[in-house]
């Protein structure tokens, strides 16, 4: 495939895919391209846009295109899709017919192309502040063209995170509906731990911030009265590197 400005350009050697004119064409001279080639080659176009996608793909829809007859000599087409589209979903394809390098049809093909992956999926309503667990939710097989903005594909994604708006019963789990559970409250007492090689430190802390694993607070050395980032461990130790 190649890049063009309109968008993906690919181009299919007609090779046996050609019928000569012979009866079907009367006294005319050229060739006929049946619609069930033009449709293979469509589906071949499609297939091998998103043979790396590693999803189950269906095509659902290729529109009608009908038999044209077109000169004689090698026929190329030329397939342009918007940059944007992922190979999935709704889409209208271009198809450019070229003979011995010459355009001699410019279509407009509508297709619509099914993508099954493995996304997590509610198995009930969610509230608002729930904390996933694992019988909330499970991994099916679902049409990501249809699934609504960036699902979550891995079940230890979702369980254990806290839901920031409700979510429906049976409707796959975006990442953005999920937040961390904070460990760490602001104002909490906690143990801060400073470790390098074989050296170990503890000293007492008061959280100036809210975190979850992994997070970065700050905290308030109690000794030195000092403010430092730490790093949440678990509900009550927090990790600076020195």
């Amino acid at each position: 495939m190649k890049r063009c400005a309109a968008g993906v350009l690919f181009i299919f050697v007609m090779l046996c895919l050609v019928a000569p004119c012979g009866a079907a064409q009367g006294r005319s001279t050229g060739t006929v391209l049946k619609e069930k080639a033009i449709r293979d080659a469509v589906s071949s176009f499609l297939l091998d846009r998103t043979k790396d996608a590693g999803m189950e793909i269906r095509i659902k829809k290729i529109g009608a295109t009908g038999d044209m007859t077109v000169p004689s000599g090698n026929v190329t087409y030329e397939f342009i899709v918007s940059r944007q589209w992922e190979g999935w979903g709704k889409s209208l394809l271009g198809l450019v017919v070229r003979v011995d390098g010459q355009i001699v049809k410019n279509l407009s093909i509508p297709v619509e192309v099914e993508a099954l992956a493995g996304m997590v999926v509610s198995l009930r309503p969610l509230e608002r502040g729930e904390v996933i667990g694992e019988g909330d939710v499970a991994l099916q097989k679902r049409d990501i063209a249809s699934a609504p903005g960036k699902v979550c594909r891995e079940l230890d994604q979702v369980i254990g995170k806290k839901v920031r708006v409700a979510v429906r019963g049976n409707m796959p789990i975006r990442g953005d509906f999920l937040e961390k559970v904070p460990l760490v409250k602001y104002g909490q007492l906690v143990t801060i731990i400073a470790e390098n090689g074989s050296l170990r430190v503890t000293a007492a802390g008061k959280a100036k911030g809210a975190g979850a694993e992994g997070d970065t607070v700050l905290v308030e050395n109690l000794s030195s009265r000092k403010d430092i980032h730490a790093r949440v461990v678990d509900s009550g130790t927090v990790a600076v590197d020195f």
